[in-house]
């Protein structure tokens, strides 16, 4: 099977990518794609969804991490995220967490501002693996 190769793809001719995040990628080798549906805050063991924004965005990179874990990936496998906020008041700490979760990766990135499904939801996240 040929070696996985994950590649940014940054034109010159766009502004530099600021933050941990790629125009676009390129991935060439992949035995397999994994598709992480939207995850949320489902709430704790007892069932308690976290109020704090920084709660439920840790609580949901926990939920997308487990998918990947479950097929055997990680971060480094991620080839696109795809991020809904509930409000544009929590873009630089989605961006924070995001940094720390992702580390030195990046993926391709969009981020949309909407109304999600449950209202106590503030953010729901979805991904595209490769590996």
């Amino acid at each position: 099977m040929p070696q996985l190769s994950i590649q940014p793809l940054n034109p010159r001719l766009l502004p530099a990518a600021t933050g941990n995040y790629t125009h676009g990628v390129q991935v060439d080798g992949a035995g397999r794609l994994v598709f992480v549906s939207g995850q949320v805050p489902w709430g704790d063991a007892q069932g308690k969804i976290p109020d704090s924004f920084e709660d439920q965005c840790r609580m949901v990179w926990r939920n997308v991490l487990a998918v990947l874990a479950e097929a055997g990936l990680g971060v480094a496998n991620l080839v696109k995220v795809t991020t809904y906020l509930s409000d544009r008041q929590y873009r630089a700490l989605n961006s924070k967490i995001r940094e720390e979760i992702l580390g030195r990766h990046a993926p391709a990135l969009t981020i949309i501002i909407c109304d999600i499904y449950a209202e106590e939801w503030l953010l729901e996240i979805e991904a595209v693996a490769a590996g």
